[in-house]
């Protein structure tokens, strides 16, 4: 037997079989959970060194909110289709290794941001590779492991949602720590003169040296992940006798959850908590750093690290609520829900309140509690969501759900908690008595503001501080109607199901 036609035997489709070796399959499984992880890093990176950047282009609390909301949601929610269906037709491998290659890049260019154009550009790039990330990579491990295995390989690739935005945290927490010049010190220390002299590092930032740490890597990985892992055949690991099962195309699937409402009240509920989600991630850095003095270094490692844990704990633990609940009350795939976000808003805005004294006795505690709370739905989303649907119409059901999301709450949630912190910042200078002499522009441009007697300069930095927390607490109480929504799908959740949810 020649070499090629061994070759062709061996990639032949083995009926049930997962494709190539046990070890094999655990390296690209690790590795395209590496590269989802290094995906969230770099989406969640702006959220750790929001005000840094805040500061540096002297943006509004809108500005920022637009830079980390509208377009990149959009771009992600519209490139995404293309890129799939290029995942369909092409080599996924080179697929994910493109779009791994194109966010690395612009992520590491937002470092190089000279404007917020600029800035604004390169987070479009990090979108439109993003996007072509999941779709592919999710193929791939479907051809890689039989259907036995493929619920548990799917749950490590997962991982990386909540890896990923806890890495963004410990990683770009201490990066943040560094300057310029230690970054020179480094270079003349190897002997990089040519280094040195490519600019000017006592200016560099450490927001721009995250940037560039954290996205840098990201075109190695890609590099290893084309030399290293194999184009599985399509279908490969499918079991014997598998009918192929045409997907139902987008317009089909809407005639057909169209007149189910409780798809639809699930997921404007789900928009909602997507929203409240987006927008307090975003700004919870810069609150606590104008409320309480912590730098955004210290808080991605104190509480934002803790909280995407927290948050991911919340995931798992609804999952497993609903499992043990549902034998016995059918509904609880919706009512969990409805539970942790009435419960969501009390531990939240509690913590917002609290003292500085109290920040990490007590309102830290709080806080955590709030979010493994607020996480608790998360589950319940893609149950109800393809479970309403007939078989062929799942994925597309799904993707639908995905897209309301994306642009609801990606797209908006950042940006209605930036015009909030504006407008109640506006309202506390009024309240102050000062309105007619300090404007929120002036108050956010650090150097016209110093020239002001000091106090005024506090009034400006209370009013800078509390404008955001007011935002963020009126966020949070959003919770209420998204689990007015959940609970509103329970009460239609019998007669339009047709997957079991037990």
């Amino acid at each position: 037997m020649s070499t090629a036609t061994a070759a062709a035997g061996a990639d032949a489709p083995a009926a049930g079989t997962s494709y190539r070796t046990p070890g094999y399959r655990l390296y690209v499984l690790l590795v395209l959970t590496l590269v989802y992880t290094l995906n969230f890093i770099d989406r969640n990176l702006l959220n750790v060194i929001g005000q840094p950047i805040i500061k540096a282009f002297g943006l509004s609390d809108s500005e920022y909110g637009f830079l980390n909301g509208p377009p990149f949601a959009l771009f992600y929610a519209l490139m995404g289709i293309p890129l799939a269906m290029a995942a369909d037709r092409y080599n996924r491998i080179i697929v994910v290794a493109l779009c791994i290659s194109v966010w690395s890049i612009m992520a590491a260019l937002c470092g190089f941001a000279g404007s917020f154009l600029f800035l604004l550009f390169a987070r479009v790039g990090v979108a439109i590779g993003e996007a072509g990330c999941t779709p592919p990579a999710n193929s791939i491990i479907g051809d890689y492991f039989k259907p036995k295995s493929r619920a548990n390989a799917l749950a490590i690739y997962a991982m990386g949602v909540t890896i990923g935005s806890a890495l963004a945290n410990y990683f770009g927490g201490p990066i943040l720590g560094l300057n310029g010049m230690m970054i020179q010190n480094l270079f003349e220390g190897w002997g990089w003169d040519w280094a040195v002299q490519m600019t000017d590092w006592s200016k560099v930032e450490g927001w721009r040296i995250a940037f560039v740490m954290t996205g840098a890597p990201g075109v190695l990985v890609a590099l290893l992940l084309l030399l290293t892992v194999k184009e599985p055949p399509r279908g490969f690991s499918d079991p014997p006798g598998t009918k192929r099962v045409e997907r139902a195309s987008m317009l089909e699937t809407l005639r057909e959850i169209g007149p189910k409402p409780t798809f639809w009240t699930m997921a404007i509920g789900a928009s909602l908590a997507a929203l409240i989600g987006y927008g307090l991630t975003g700004f919870q850095a810069p609150m606590v750093q104008r409320v309480h003095g912590v730098g955004p270094g210290a808080f991605a490692w104190e509480f934002g690290g803790p909280l995407a844990i927290a948050a991911a704990a919340g995931t798992f633990a609804g999952g497993f609520l609903i499992d043990r609940w549902s034998t016995r009350f059918p509904k609880a795939v919706a009512i969990v829900p409805v539970i942790g976000f009435l419960l969501t808003p009390i531990f939240y805005i509690s913590a917002y309140y609290l003292p500085t004294e109290q920040l990490y006795s007590v309102a830290r505690p709080l806080w955590l509690v709030g979010a493994f709370c607020a996480y608790l739905y998360l589950g319940s989303q893609y149950t109800i969501g393809q479970g309403v649907a007939s078989q062929r119409g799942r994925a597309s059901a799904v993707a639908i759900l995905l897209l309301l999301i994306a642009l609801i709450g990606n797209g908006l949630g950042p940006q209605i908690v930036g015009w909030m912190s504006d407008m109640f910042m506006g309202l506390e200078l009024k309240n102050a008595g000062v309105g007619g002499v300090l404007t929120p522009d002036l108050c956010r441009n650090a150097a016209e503001a110093a020239k002001l007697p000091a106090d005024q300069q506090a009034v400006c930095a209370a009013a800078y501080g509390n404008g955001l927390r007011s935002s963020m607490v009126a966020t949070a109480l959003i919770y209420v109607p998204a689990a007015l929504f959940f609970f509103l799908s329970s009460l239609t959740l019998k007669k339009d199901m047709i997957a079991a949810t037990h």
